[in-house]
């Protein structure tokens, strides 16, 4: 936050607007928006605002009875920017823009930039402080710097904070009481990061905060901006990462929003054909205008900047780069090249991620991006759009779609499980069993499963299994962890009833175990984006509908083997082929019967056999459990004490 002291700026400078106009503001929070100033012993706010087409702008609010006209505005040097000093406003205090449109209407807007808004259904910017709340992780942001993320295990935990869970009369929690509560809930479960769906102010709570019209403001559903820093700094002393979602592809269309800002598209390309998105009734942002870009930028810096932040989950890449991704307009859209590639859309991409990684080096930037568009991970200097992360949609398609099959049935559809591997190293992936699989219809993950109760039950332990042990980082939506039956309902908290069941309570230990022991393998996630780090044992055994594959570590010796199951059969003296002789331990088996399993376990030490099979110079003989996964690792002293069975 900008405070000026002693000699105050009282409107942007010429390098500020030069870099405005430029694109390249990318700190433009510090400049535009309502910021407390101090001329001698008298406080007060300086706004700034951009309306280039405005005949006249002023300020309204509770301090002038909402007159326009009463506190007007001062244009900068013709450069499309007004701005104001109002001496003796303090903290929140509700205000707006009164504009003036070229049509000689009076339209109230709120602050693009503001840092604080009225909670729904009111729409007043509030005035805010962001300098005084005092944090408490020094030490996570030191050693953040230092982090790799491609190298470490990363297991997200997507929520949505208004159904989470409720306070008592069906309140929606504050952030500081889901700073206690949740937090400690992330943490204990064993994920390594919170994905936010967007806290950035927004009016209507079935948008799930993607239609937003306060980039710059935590939504006050939950509380303060130092509320939410208060969330965040929790986060960060229990060791847990924070991800936000943002939407840079669109927002609404609300009256007191972007829209239209200074009476004529602002924000929004000028032409209608290029600013409607009627698939989700908002406007598409204008990444042909510099002004935009500075402010988009500014918003990603500003969220990493005063909250700390890792990084973004961004949503919608796919509509950003592709004019007629999912285009319900009568007619295509092209470039002036004649092509479907929105030109000024990957070009901002490009600029936001390079603006980004100047400032914060280890910042996540996640694209949500459902097409082949090749190099979305690789970096700019290549040609590619410098994301570090994507989500593998294909894969979570693909698995989804093979598991809803009867079990009998999954050897005619084997591929679905394997083809991944022929892609897994061409982006750096996430794999995202998301929200946006659990709505709408389409069922929790639990109630995809086919079978009876106990087969649903270990058909997405198996599920879960293959998922933590595919190469990728791992992101799973809140109430999957203890197998959520209903799909997700935004206006209600999770079913936390369900750990009254034994079959719910026993897949949540399954799920906090293997959540741990992820963390703790190594060769889970050392080379997670490295084809050195997997080897099939065996892709191609359809007629079992069983899978096995190493996964490698970095130093020499340093790999598991993991075994998948999907199918209800029990395979005696199973032949796996390894790749070194010695004894083998199995040290998890999602079969056990604390997790709800039938307890097909290899309970004591694997001596291998010196005879190759799978192309392996050894192979050991052992139990497969239905429906289930398994994973054993050399033995070594360490690891007689050290299996899952002993730690539930």
């Amino acid at each position: 936050m900008l405070t000026i002291e002693n000699e105050p700026q009282l409107s942007p400078n010429d390098v500020d607007l030069y870099l405005f106009h430029e694109g390249t503001l990318h700190e433009g929070y510090k400049v535009f928006g309502a910021h407390y100033t101090q001329i001698g012993d008298t406080g007060g706010f300086r706004f700034t605002v951009w309306a280039p087409n405005a005949c006249a702008v002023s300020i309204v609010g509770d301090f002038n009875d909402w007159e326009a006209g009463k506190h007007k505005m001062n244009p900068v040097k013709q450069s499309g920017v007004w701005t104001t000093f109002i001496q003796g406003i303090g903290v929140a205090e509700r205000y707006k823009y009164a504009i003036e449109t070229p049509s000689g209407a009076i339209v109230l807007k709120a602050d693009p930039y503001a840092f604080y808004a009225e909670t729904r259904p009111n729409t007043a910017s509030l005035t805010c402080r962001l300098d005084r709340y005092e944090w408490h992780d020094a030490k996570w942001m030191r050693q953040r710097e230092k982090i790799d993320d491609y190298h470490r295990p990363m297991a997200i935990y997507e929520c949505h904070l208004g159904s989470w869970k409720k306070a008592e009369n069906d309140r929606l929690m504050t952030y500081r009481e889901l700073a206690d509560e949740l937090v400690n809930y992330v943490f204990e479960n064993g994920f390594t990061h919170i994905e936010l769906m967007p806290i950035m102010e927004h009016p209507y709570d079935r948008s799930w905060g993607y239609q937003i019209t306060g980039y710059f403001a935590p939504t006050s559903r939950f509380g303060s901006p130092d509320d939410f820093k208060y969330f965040v700094d929790t986060c960060h002393r229990r060791g847990i990462g924070v991800i936000l979602d943002w939407t840079p592809a669109h927002f609404c269309r609300d009256s007191h929003g972007l829209g239209k800002f200074d009476g004529t598209p602002l924000y929004e390309p000028c032409d209608p054909k290029l600013a409607d998105r009627p698939q989700w009734g908002t406007y598409n942002f204008d990444f042909s205008k510099n002004e935009v870009v500075s402010f988009l930028i500014s918003n990603a810096r500003f969220w990493m900047d005063v909250y700390h932040v890792e990084g973004f989950r961004i949503d919608a890449v796919s509509s950003m780069i592709h004019l007629n991704h999912n285009n319900d307009l009568p007619f295509e859209l092209k470039n002036k090249y004649g092509g479907y590639e929105n030109l000024e859309a990957i070009d901002f991409i490009k600029k936001l991620n390079e603006a980004v990684y100047a400032k914060f080096p280890s910042a996540l930037m996640i694209a949500e991006e459902a097409t082949d568009y090749p190099m979305v991970t690789g970096p700019t200097d290549k040609g590619g759009l410098g994301f570090n992360f994507k989500w593998n949609m294909g894969w979570v398609h693909d698995i989804l779609q093979y598991m809803r099959f009867n079990p009998f049935e999954r050897r005619d559809h084997h591929n679905l499980i394997t083809f991944s591997m022929l892609y897994a190293y061409s982006e750096n992936f996430i794999l995202s069993f998301s929200h946006d699989e659990l709505v709408y219809g389409k069922r929790s993950l639990l109630n995809k499963m086919p079978g009876d109760e106990w087969q649903r039950f270990a058909n997405l332990r198996v599920l879960y299994g293959y998922f933590m042990t595919h190469p990728g980082k791992k992101l799973l939506f809140m109430g999957s962890e203890f197998a959520q039956f209903d799909e997700w309902k935004d206006l209600e908290q999770l079913d936390w009833n369900l750990f009254d069941f034994p079959m719910h309570h026993a897949f949540h230990n399954y799920a906090v175990a293997l959540n741990h022991f992820y963390q703790k393998t190594s060769c889970l996630w050392r080379l997670d984006h490295e084809q050195e780090g997997f080897e099939w044992i065996d892709a191609d055994n359809a007629d079992q509908s069983v899978i096995s594959f190493i996964r490698k570590g970095k130093r020499k010796g340093d790999y598991c083997l993991v075994i998948c199951n999907f199918t209800p059969n029990v395979y005696q003296n199973f032949k796996l082929g390894v790749p070194a002789n010695g004894n083998y331990l199995e040290l998890f088996n999602s079969d056990s019967e604390a997790f709800g399993g039938s307890g097909q376990c290899n309970r004591e030490s694997i001596e291998s056999v010196d005879e190759p099979f799978h192309n392996q110079a050894h192979h050991l003989k052992l139990t497969i459990p239905p429906l289930g996964m398994s994973i054993l690792m050399k033995e070594t002293k360490k690891r007689k004490t050290m299996t899952a069975y002993d730690q539930i």
